[in-house]
């Protein structure tokens, strides 16, 4: 019995200290083997690994982008504005044995980071103005202002194996004190700019009809100049035919007799028919002689 309970107490024992030198690490994880307050192996080799029981103990840091939302902080602008920036920081550990050394954990890491990154801010927004800012222009502007802050908390973080891989502002924000001046001001410039488009484009449009008006003059008054023309030139046409069918005395004499009577069928065309002839006209005499043959 002696010999079995011996036996079985080994048994427990050494399963007890391979259990206790035994740990595993994940595929995204760094695991740091610490032995008396101090790192003696650091290890991102995903699997088993072993230490030496009761003596070592082991810390795990996350190999993955963590996201940081750093709380909204006020800043100061180079024309002495107030402004509130709403910011996060994406973030991951690069010496896993400087970082355990120097801050130990991820929240400590996270307050280290607030203070660099709000520092930072604060340093590049004292040599912006407020309308620097806050403007319609090219987004690239301060897209290549975010990359220098996000280049230097990255530089400072270094030495606490960090590696800082991008600074993102999600919000520019003003004091409620400073809101409505920031808004009107906003509203008068745009209402300047729809002032000169509007005053542009009546100018184009001033100068589009005056030239349309030019066009249509010059169109009206050669088109009256073409029909003047045209009717000098029937005028001179029909002058021709009629000395050509009238070119000897009797037909002329038959001419002039048939315009006596078309001008004497038109006087009739009232109430008043009473006509009042040369007596020695051809006409008079033909209605004379035509009276008293009647």
């Amino acid at each position: 019995m002696k010999k079995t309970g011996i036996a079985i107490v080994v048994v427990l024992l050494a399963a007890i200290l391979l259990a206790g030198s035994c740990f595993t690490v994940a595929e995204n994880e760094y695991a740091c083997t610490v032995r008396f307050s101090k790192i003696i192996d650091t290890t991102a080799e995903s699997g088993l690994h072993f230490k030496v029981p009761f003596l070592d103990t082991v810390k795990y840091f996350s190999r993955a982008t963590q996201l940081y939302d750093i709380p909204p902080s006020e800043v100061l602008t180079s024309d002495k504005q107030n402004m509130t920036v709403d910011c996060y920081i994406l973030w991951s550990i690069s010496d896993p044995k400087l970082f355990y050394q120097t801050l130990g954990s991820t929240s400590v890491a996270e307050q280290r980071l607030d203070a660099l990154t709000y520092n930072e801010l604060k340093t590049v927004m004292g040599t912006l103005a407020q309308s620097d800012i806050i403007n319609m222009e090219d987004g690239s502007k301060r897209n290549d202002i975010y990359g220098n802050i996000a280049s230097d908390v990255n530089a400072l973080a270094k030495t606490y194996g960090i590696r800082v891989e991008d600074v993102k502002i999600k919000q520019f924000d003003l004091p409620e004190s400073n809101l409505n001046a920031v808004y009107g001001r906003m509203i008068s410039e745009r209402n300047q700019m729809a002032e000169k488009y509007t005053a542009d484009g009546n100018y184009e449009a001033s100068i589009i009809r005056n030239d349309v008006d030019k066009k249509v003059n010059i169109m009206v008054s050669d088109a009256q100049a073409e029909a003047a023309k045209r009717e000098a030139e029937g005028e001179q046409e029909y002058m021709r035919l009629l000395a050509e069918a009238y070119d000897s005395p009797d037909k002329q004499e038959f001419y002039e007799f048939t315009l006596a009577l078309d001008a004497l069928k038109s006087s009739l065309d009232g109430n008043d028919k009473t006509v009042i002839l040369d007596a020695n006209s051809d006409l008079a005499k033909v209605l004379m002689g035509a009276a008293g043959g009647r």
